[in-house]
């Protein structure tokens, strides 16, 4: 006798995939309303417990649902802005405050001073050129020679171009040296002028100069008073000091050195606001 064979029976189950996007699209939902009523609040804390429900819940959370509603029941008319406060369209931005103002003028002031720096270092530098060209042309090389510093342009001078041995009084052929470097000194507009005598540490006394310092002094003076011979140089933008051997320009243990020592410096200023 032949079995029969039993037919399973399978029950069908309901495709059920579609809840997944539902659920996901009602989350979404209730996200965008939760967002909208929230809109009209600034509450910070309140806006705090709002990002933290919806961090939560797209970074792994059960739902919206589950979070209290971040903002309290009765609090909602305390919480809400107050359109007086609120600003209009078209409304002006706000006027920059004072020390703003102040600060950007400050910034302006030092761009305009770092501008007229670097103009008057640049005609600094073409007098330096100016003066160079003179004394290559007249073969002073080893007697005058010029140097650009912040505190200006520097032109030094040997003292055996100018003077005698112990002597303060420019000598008599050295006077057309002296007039042609006033002519080189003639700006417009002038600028401030020091002269300055330097000697070495070899003491001196002698009828006339009780130390190397009261030397250096009239060494300065004198020189100064053949330059201002030129009546296009203004006697007011000059002035005259004495360094004695206190500011050396080399050692003053070799002859060498103490040649170096032995100058008269022409300092010409950098330009200052009045």
């Amino acid at each position: 006798m032949s079995k029969r064979k039993k037919k399973e029976h399978h029950e069908e189950h309901v495709d059920e995939s579609w809840l997944l996007p539902y659920a996901d699209l009602l989350t979404l939902l209730v996200a965008l309303f939760i967002v909208l009523f929230a809109m009209s609040s600034v509450d910070a804390e309140k806006f705090q417990k709002l990002s933290k429900s919806f961090n939560d819940v797209f970074t792994g959370g059960t739902g919206v649902m589950e979070f209290p509603s971040p903002i309290p029941e009765g609090s909602r008319e305390a919480t809400d802005v107050s359109k007086d406060n609120l600003p209009e369209s078209g409304q002006e931005q706000e006027q920059p405050q004072p020390q703003d103002q102040e600060a950007q003028a400050a910034l302006e002031q030092l761009a305009n001073e770092e501008l007229r720096k670097q103009a008057d270092q640049e005609e600094l530098s073409s007098l330096q050129e100016k003066v160079n060209s003179y004394i290559t042309n007249n073969d002073l090389t080893d007697k005058l020679e010029t140097s650009l510093t912040t505190e200006g342009l520097l032109v030094t001078i040997r003292d055996n171009v100018l003077f005698q041995s112990g002597s303060a009084d420019v000598r008599r052929q050295d006077y057309d040296v002296a007039g042609e470097i006033a002519e080189l000194l003639v700006m417009d507009p002038p600028r401030n002028i020091m002269i300055s005598g330097h000697t070495d540490n070899v003491p001196i006394s002698n009828a006339r100069f009780s130390s190397n310092w009261e030397l250096s002094v009239m060494r300065a003076v004198n020189f100064m008073k053949i330059i201002l011979e030129n009546d296009q140089l203004d006697p007011g933008k000059f002035s005259a000091k004495g360094f004695g051997e206190f500011q050396p320009a080399a050692a003053n243990d070799t002859a060498d050195g103490r040649a170096k020592n032995r100058r008269v410096e022409i300092l010409i200023l950098p330009r200052t606001e009045s």
